[in-house]
């Protein structure tokens, strides 16, 4: 039995969960968000005994009579100061990030309410912001500060929507203080469970698929695969060209091609039971980057030919669109030029940072 106090209220739990678990799926506090499952992200960041700590990467067993703070427990006054400052500084955009941006704040303000700039960098520099950027957040926790320090009552929306005003977003508070609802927060009753399994490397042939062990299982509801979609599985935006699910005879493109569906009743079974699902798998040579995809011999990752995109032609090979750009008489310009400078250009490949389990609610 593990005793621990969550928002002044004593708890006792018997299994030794990851704090994040216990605290989302038993206690129901959606405002921790999973963004990482691997302590890198600051998404679920909690305070445990005024210490900013992780609450993907805690069991219960190491916070045996810690006094856990959410930010379900700030105070009221708490809520409106942070609520108002990252809203009025325009700190908020999807906001996923922003309740453990807050909670980083927090134990940073409880010992120092008159905050450098350089020590609000400090005390955030655990949470990933995927879209804001931080300057906007450190001037939140600027006006927080002040408000925390002076005692001042927090100034009222007056916002009119008026053009060429500054207003703040409408969703920008319920997003910092926890209340805001996102995919994986979302419970119904009677709600099931479902896990993509994927390929163990990026290109694999799938020779066969065996669910029968997995089915057998007590609280598997199904397993489905590429046979069981009706309709055309292909989807995209330029193109339709990312199949839902991989089929049988069918070879993968990426890690992160779903090649069969599995249905539990229970969250926690899901990993056991998509392990039970029998999957053959022939591996073969990836196509590792770009040079290498347009070489004569490299395999086709979308097929051969051509299909036409508007008023052009896209190849639908590994070359997805080539286009030049040209802007007057280029030959002329190049026969009147003295010097010419060619050069070629790389750029790295950018992604936002990773946050926010990849999930959605479906409803019959």
């Amino acid at each position: 039995m593990f005793n621990l106090n969550v928002n002044r209220v004593e708890y006792q739990h018997e299994e030794d969960l990851k704090l994040i678990d216990y605290l989302r799926e038993v206690l129901k506090l959606k405002g921790v968000k999973d963004g990482c499952a691997a302590g890198a992200c600051g998404a679920c960041s909690v305070i445990a005994d005024g210490k900013l700590i992780r609450a993907c990467i805690m069991k219960l067993s190491k916070l045996e009579g810690k006094k856990i703070i959410t930010i379900e427990g700030l105070s009221e006054r708490e809520r409106d100061v942070y609520g108002y400052a990252f809203a009025k500084a325009g700190a908020v955009q999807c906001g996923f990030c922003i309740p453990g941006m807050v909670m980083a704040a927090k134990v940073l303000i409880d010992v120092n309410n008159n905050p450098a700039r350089d020590e609000i960098k400090k005390a955030i520099r655990g949470n990933i912001c995927r879209c804001t950027g931080y300057i906007k957040i450190i001037d939140a926790i600027e006006i927080a500060a002040e408000l925390i320090r002076t005692g001042n009552e927090v100034p009222e929306n007056t916002d009119t929507g008026a053009i060429g005003e500054r207003t703040m977003r409408v969703d920008a508070i319920p997003k910092t203080i926890g209340t805001a609802k996102y995919a994986d927060d979302y419970e119904v009753e009677g709600m099931v469970y479902g896990k993509a399994i994927r390929p163990p490397a990026a290109r694999c042939k799938v020779l066969s698929i065996d669910p029968s062990k997995a089915l057998e299982m007590d609280g598997v509801i199904g397993v489905y695969t590429a046979d069981d979609i009706p309709g055309d599985r292909y989807i995209g935006h330029l193109q339709k060209d990312y199949p839902v699910m991989i089929a049988v005879g069918e070879e993968t493109r990426f890690i992160g091609d779903a090649v069969a569906l599995i249905v539990t009743e229970t969250k926690e079974m899901l990993e056991e039971a998509a392990g039970a699902v029998e999957i053959e798998y022939e591996e073969l040579p990836p196509v590792n980057n770009p040079f290498e995809a347009m070489k004569d011999d490299a395999p086709q990752i979308h097929g051969e030919g051509f299909k036409q995109f508007g008023s052009h032609y896209i190849p639908v090979n590994n070359v997805m669109s080539h286009q030049a750009l040209k802007r007057g008489d280029v030959v002329a310009a190049f026969a009147r030029s003295k010097y010419f400078s060619e050069h070629t250009f790389q750029v790295p490949f950018t992604e936002h940072a990773f946050m926010e389990p990849g999930s959605c609610s479906c409803h019959t």
